[in-house]
């Protein structure tokens, strides 16, 4: 006969221990990948401006300058020096046992948000020109992509049982339809005045980069944002994403130059010749 005073042990649980969320080997060779992929890029684009006067070069200083950007953000996260732990806490439901918490770690590569910080405004920048967009809604535009980018980053490092986190992911996203209207929106009018070609052209490439764009925030918010990505394949998906967006948008769009002369964007002056020059009569500048 069981004794009254007998009572059943007290259920414990025990504590999880720290969980680690981090890269493998196949994530690691992906990164050194990329990297490669954008420093013969850079050399390809470089070279691509080799027989063009210097005051016809803007296109390929600005597309190479995207590229090389992104080989050193590459670099970085292969070498482990673009990357840190974000470490939380994160709850552990056991029924009529009280919640615990353990703690979880995940490598953040805060290297690519600077690398974005660099190379979309100048992703931009081409698009803007293209288009014959004005200064203002240049710099709108790209005011508006560094707001997305940074609060981007804060999300990436906000705390996941708050609404932190997703409150600055919501800012990133409305700063992204101000990019759209500045640039694709006002855009479509603008480049109506260089021509059929032009316009076709500058709409493929926006429609292109917009549409990868509207990815990033998508894996973002599976990867970073509710951790249903694992650390490789956030890599493999950005991967993608970064090759496409610029050796592959760098390509269309330089090849395209070269093709259709109505897309020159033609700098003499300071660019061209620097300041000592200023007021020379040129000789000659078309041969040069």
């Amino acid at each position: 006969m069981q004794n009254l005073f007998d009572v059943d042990p007290i259920p414990t649980v025990k504590p999880t221990p720290i969980e680690y969320e981090h890269s493998s080997d196949t994530g690691n060779t992906a990164l050194w990948i990329v990297f490669v992929i954008m420093l013969v890029a850079s050399g390809f684009f470089a070279l691509l401006s080799w027989n063009i006067p210097v005051n016809k070069r803007l296109y390929h200083y600005v597309t190479t300058v995207i590229t090389i950007t992104a080989s050193l953000s590459y670099f970085a996260m292969a070498s482990g020096h673009g990357v840190s732990n974000h470490c939380f806490e994160e709850r552990d439901t056991h029924g009529k046992i009280p919640d615990t918490y353990h703690q979880v770690c995940r490598e953040v590569y805060y290297a690519r948000y600077i690398d974005w910080a660099i190379t979309t405004p100048f992703l931009l920048l081409d698009l803007c020109l293209l288009a014959g967009i004005d200064g203002a809604h240049t710099i709108m535009a790209i005011t508006a992509d560094l707001v997305m980018i940074l609060t981007g980053l804060f999300a990436a490092y906000g705390s996941a049982e708050t609404a932190q986190k997703w409150g600055w992911y919501a800012i990133a996203c409305i700063a992204y339809i101000f990019v759209v209207w500045h640039v694709a929106l006002h855009g479509s009018n603008t480049v109506k005045a260089k021509g059929n070609t032009v316009t076709k052209l500058f709409g493929s490439l926006a429609l292109f980069t917009f549409i990868l764009w509207t990815a990033y925030p998508i894996v973002w918010g599976f990867a970073d944002g509710g951790r249903k990505v694992s650390v490789d394949g956030e890599i493999l998906a950005y991967a993608v994403l970064d090759v496409l967006a610029k050796p592959i948008f760098g390509l269309w769009l330089l090849l395209s130059h070269r093709r259709v002369p109505e897309t020159n964007v033609d700098i003499g002056g300071w660019w061209a010749y620097g300041l000592s020059n200023e007021g020379r009569i040129r000789i000659g500048d078309e041969e040069n």
